[in-house]
């Protein structure tokens, strides 16, 4: 199995799990309230952007629904395994977002709703595609 088959299976979101619980486990806050910005950017406006951790791994989160969202859209054997593989990812955040406690936060619920967003939406495109694909098949 070639590296890029590999990376159409897996489900990127487990990347962001893993990317969450390192940079928790170094002490990063992932608290929208008590979050420190990590720089300052001035707008033409006159208001100032400072991003925090929360933002950026949402940022990352979305880009990677994106990607999900997109690879979902192929049908096949690999897609349900894929599928499939994203349902444990899913299950995963929820337990983690239950059970231990750095990952208690509104950052990592979102994390989690993106994930859940991606197994629904993930199955109802292959399901449209692949009926699609056999309306036009017969």
């Amino acid at each position: 199995m070639n590296f890029s088959k590999i990376i159409t299976i897996v489900p990127l979101f487990i990347l962001i799990l893993i990317f969450y619980n390192v940079m928790a486990y170094f002490g990063v806050d992932f608290n929208f309230e008590s979050a420190n910005p990590l720089f300052t950017v001035p707008l033409p406006s006159g208001a100032t952007w400072k991003p925090t951790w929360s933002g950026i791994i949402i940022l990352l989160g979305v880009a990677t629904l994106y990607v999900e969202l997109l690879k979902s859209t192929r049908t096949g054997t690999a897609t349900i395994i894929e599928h499939a593989l994203s349902m444990v990812v899913f299950i995963g955040f929820l337990m983690e977002f239950i059970l231990v406690k750095t990952a208690g936060t509104s950052t990592f619920l979102i994390l989690t709703l993106m994930s859940l967003l991606e197994v629904v939406a993930g199955f109802t495109i292959t399901v449209a595609s692949a009926r699609r694909d056999f309306s036009m098949g017969g």
